[in-house]
């Protein structure tokens, strides 16, 4: 199994999952052209994918659903709400109704050799989720986009290989930044984004032994940094009292903005 963020911050972002057989998207918050580009860096292309998932219907997760779904004709996978959002969302063009097909939070279902588990998450969207895609043994998870987790959400992303999770802002850039008031509220609100802190304790509370890889994603481009969120969730880990866990015990990167992280193979 093959796993690698395309793209992930506030400003777009796209995941590749995969296994020899199976390809898939999760979002495609970016546009086609840089989608093609990821793709063939990965030895892919268009016509490869068998499905895109969608978390929710915001612009950085859905920008480029328009152009690639009408260039390859993949079949999208969203919640009922979260279709209906897009399917009211202009800017996104015409897409053909036949290529959407519902999903629902903890129903399984298959996609060629690869087990697709949506998750609720807490976020201002019709109907988010987060995605856990299992190919035999091996498990990985995006989360992003959720203003705060509970036991439900740790028990979902227990027993991963690889994941990528929220480290969405520092809470005292957000604090002091230029957003107005009630942005800032929203983001720290329970249907906002996670801090690097609440990342680093999340990911405490998930951590194992065989968990290869950890990517922190969906960085806000005004209101965090690289190095901050990576030594946050870092100091976290150590600190945490639920584990004997060291920060640089496991393999953390930071999912960048601009450009595809590592591709990975579990």
């Amino acid at each position: 199994m093959r796993f690698c963020a395309f793209a992930s911050g506030s400003s777009g972002n796209c995941t590749y999952a995969g296994s020899d057989s199976t390809h898939l998207l999760v979002d495609v918050g970016i546009s086609g052209k840089r989608i093609d580009t990821a793709l063939k860096d990965a030895g892919l292309c268009g016509k490869d994918l068998r499905g895109i998932l969608i978390t929710h219907e915001h612009a950085d997760h859905v920008c480029g659903l328009g152009v690639i779904s009408r260039k390859y004709r993949i079949p999208i996978y969203a919640t009922a709400k979260t279709i209906e959002a897009i399917k009211r969302d202009k800017t996104l063009g015409e897409i053909d109704r036949e290529l959407f097909n519902t999903v629902e939070a903890d129903k399984k279902f298959m996609l060629g050799d690869l087990t697709i588990n949506p998750m609720k998450i807490s976020h201002d969207a019709a109907d988010p989720v987060g995605y856990r895609i299992s190919y035999g043994k091996k498990k990985v998870a995006v989360c992003t986009d959720l203003g705060k987790y509970d036991e439900y959400t740790v028990e979902c992303l227990k027993g991963l290989d690889a994941v990528l999770l929220e480290a969405n802002h520092d809470v005292k850039m957000l604090q002091l930044g230029p957003y107005p008031y009630p942005l800032k509220q929203r983001i720290l609100g329970d249907r906002g984004h996670l801090s690097n802190e609440l990342s680093g304790q999340l990911l405490s509370r998930i951590l194992h032994d065989d968990l290869k890889y950890v990517f922190l994603g969906h960085l806000s481009k005004e209101n965090n940094l690289p190095e901050l969120a990576y030594e946050a969730v870092r100091t976290e880990i150590t600190l945490s009292p639920v584990n004997e866990y060291r920060g640089d015990d496991f393999r953390i990167s930071v999912a960048k903005r601009s450009e595809p992280s590592e591709l990975v193979a579990i």
